[in-house]
């Protein structure tokens, strides 16, 4: 649900000034409501949690789970997030340059990113966020279905956009691009 305010466009600074007991994103300047995940959805989070996390262990690279403020600012003009207008709570992250790891997230492009679909984060999911993710250059990019028990993944090609989706199903396995000697038991994600 947005929040609407005239015309003013929310910044990262607005969103620390939201109450703590409510959860928000910003997504191009809107501020989104988020609702409570289902059980369902908090199973997928945790498994994929377990296999990216065991894979990174002892790795320069980490994975992280929502809540995880993840400021993506469109142009890297300058240092300062709090004009940022893109503030998310991705389901999992993965970023690999710790330098940008403040307070409560992250600043800059992540090299991973999944969101688990729920019914009122579909839209924002494959569309608003798939576009900013696209057009900052996050490598890779998952929606999880946890009703279909389906996965799709995108990975970002050499002219900076996201080529033909890759279908997962709960039987299969995913090879992570970026990691090529990571791969992702659906079966174990699904087996709720």
């Amino acid at each position: 649900m947005p929040l609407s305010k005239e015309d003013k466009k929310y910044t990262y600074a607005d969103y620390l000034k939201f109450p703590d007991v409510e959860r928000w994103e910003i997504i191009n300047g809107i501020p989104y409501m988020q609702s409570s995940p289902t059980w369902q959805h908090q199973s997928i989070s945790r498994e994929l949690m377990l296999q990216f996390g065991e894979y990174l262990r002892n790795n320069q690279c980490q994975v992280f789970a929502a809540p995880f403020d993840l400021r993506l600012p469109e142009i890297e003009e300058k240092d300062d997030d709090e004009d940022v207008t893109n503030v998310y709570q991705p389901d999992l992250v993965v970023v690999c340059d710790k330098s940008r790891l403040r307070g409560t997230g992250y600043y800059g492009v992540p090299c991973l990113v999944i969101e688990i679909l729920s019914p009122s984060t579909i839209r924002n999911d494959r569309l608003l966020k798939f576009n900013i993710y696209e057009k900052v250059g996050v490598k890779e990019y998952w929606i999880v279905e946890p009703d279909t028990k389906l996965v799709n993944v995108f990975v970002l090609q050499d002219n900076n956009r996201y080529g033909r989706t890759e279908l997962y199903t709960e039987t299969d396995n995913v090879t992570v691009s970026i990691f090529p000697d990571l791969v992702i038991d659906l079966s174990k994600i699904f087996d709720t």
